[in-house]
């Protein structure tokens, strides 16, 4: 443990701090969880040991750890949810949480109490929501470039954000995978069809791109005035570095004021709409589950659901008897 965890974590002891230090080193070696993640589960189990140095009024050791019990956790989600955090953003802390004590116990570190009194603590219930895929006629105007043409932008630019959008509408990338795209991974058109994209947990997945989409990416790539490096960032911002992705989202939001699109119409709901609509067309659940790169199948059923409630629509607004 340097002398920054601890200054960093002044409710925890050293002790506490260092083995914080491990369990993400251990998150990013051995379970290969991307930073993001890492970063979301420090952050949540950070906060339930500074509410729990404050509710036991101590610094918390490890052997304090081994000593709370249900009520204690129990107090820290009223105290967040009396903060106006919701219900998935409680549930997310517990799974961050409950990752730090099983690493605890299972490294001889504390007894069983502390996992035990996580696992205890009720799951809070949230109302489960079905994504919101954009009209197939929306979702192909979003990808392309004259839709934006009279706004006062480099053309580059708008040949940029029109290629990340046909790459997550097209073959269902999430914007992270789509910015982290090398100018190697993408093959000019007639050379392939295929990518190779790493999704969450540093997990690759072959995902095939249309050629109209290899298209766009390719002329982003002509009128690009900087220089992209193979081993570069394919998409680059204004001034040649990283693209953020809320430049990609700004992007959106304009678009949705051009096409009258609900505030649902995000980036991350050309993914959506890229599942959805595949599985209207007779796709495979299974294959769209591999697309996608969910490592669970119920994670890919959400869209089963979307799918219903789209044929109830056209039912309701349509058969003689509704």
């Amino acid at each position: 443990m340097t002398r920054s965890d601890a200054d960093e974590l002044p409710f925890a002891a050293p002790e506490v701090a260092g083995e914080v230090g491990r369990w993400l080193r251990y998150l990013g070696a051995e379970r290969r969880m991307a930073a993001k993640t890492r970063e979301a589960y420090r952050r949540d189990a950070l906060q339930l040991l500074a509410f729990l140095a404050r509710h036991l009024g101590e610094r918390i050791t490890l052997a304090a750890l081994g000593r709370i019990e249900p009520r204690d956790v129990r107090a820290f989600l009223a105290a967040r949810r009396g903060a106006g955090v919701g219900a998935r953003s409680l549930m997310r802390g517990l799974a961050g949480a409950r990752s730090f004590a099983r690493f605890l116990q299972r490294e001889g570190k504390t007894g069983s109490s502390a996992l035990a009194a996580l696992v205890a603590a009720r799951t809070p219930k949230f109302a489960k929501s079905l994504p919101k895929p954009l009209p197939v006629s929306a979702a192909k105007r979003v990808t392309m470039v004259e839709t934006r043409a009279e706004e006062a932008r480099e053309p580059w630019v708008l040949a940029r954000d029109a290629a990340v959008l046909a790459l997550l509408y097209g073959s269902g990338l999430r914007i992270s995978e789509a910015l982290d795209l090398k100018r190697k991974d993408v093959p000019a058109p007639g050379a392939g069809d295929a990518i190779i994209v790493r999704g969450k947990g540093n997990k690759t997945r072959m995902v095939p791109v249309l050629l109209p989409v290899l298209a766009l990416i390719e002329n982003y790539v002509a009128i690009c005035p900087y220089q992209l490096a193979s081993d570069g960032p394919l998409f680059v911002g204004a001034k040649g570095g990283v693209l953020s992705p809320r430049i990609i989202q700004l992007a959106m939001q304009r678009l949705r004021g051009v096409l009258g699109l609900a505030d649902t119409a995000t980036p991350h709901a050309l993914r959506h709409s890229f599942a959805t609509h595949l599985l209207a067309r007779g796709g495979d659940l299974r294959a769209i589950q591999e697309l996608l790169g969910h490592a669970s199948l119920s994670t890919t059923q959400v869209y089963t659901g979307v799918d219903a409630e789209r044929l109830m629509d056209v039912y309701s607004s349509t058969h003689p008897r509704a």
